[in-house]
């Protein structure tokens, strides 16, 4: 019986250094057919590489081209309307406040002819409340314009 496993225990040795040996030719033989196949076609398959990765890098270009182009069309859309907005608001705000001294000075005075100094003067006050208006829209336009080009150099950086 120590003799049946003596014999099965160097059959299983043999059987192991065979198969690693197995393992080391066939790991030889594919670095030959490695070397030999980048000799004759690895020149062809990496320029096929190259040239289908230009093409993707030209598209991705373009595309992000694109689309930088569409975030500066909605970034004029949007500042064209703001500018649209702030320009009425404050035409009527303006119109209001003259509206608003015209009516409401005189009916505040006492009963007596107003010289035409007297008018000339109240006016001054509504010119300031109007500039003052202006000013705020400026603000909120000059704000809405730093939102503005942040958004697009976002968009350029993203």
């Amino acid at each position: 019986m120590l003799n049946t496993i003596n014999t099965r225990a160097a059959e299983v040795s043999d059987t192991l250094v065979r198969a690693s040996r197995q393992f080391w030719l066939a790991g030889l033989g594919a670095a030959v057919v490695t070397r030999d196949w980048a000799e004759k076609e690895g020149g062809v398959v990496f320029r096929n590489l190259v040239r289908e990765g230009t093409a993707i890098e030209s598209r991705a270009i373009r595309y992000v081209g694109d689309r930088l182009e569409m975030s500066f069309a909605q970034a004029n859309t949007i500042w064209k309307r703001t500018r649209r907005t702030v320009t009425s608001t404050v035409r009527t705000y303006a119109d209001t406040a003259s509206t608003l001294v015209r009516e409401t000075l005189p009916a505040s005075l006492p009963r007596m002819a107003m010289p035409v100094t007297v008018k000339v003067e109240a006016k001054p006050a509504a010119k300031r409340k109007v500039a003052r208006a202006k000013r705020a829209v400026t603000t909120r336009v000059n704000a809405a314009t730093k939102r503005a080009k942040r958004t697009v150099r976002t968009a350029k950086r993203g």
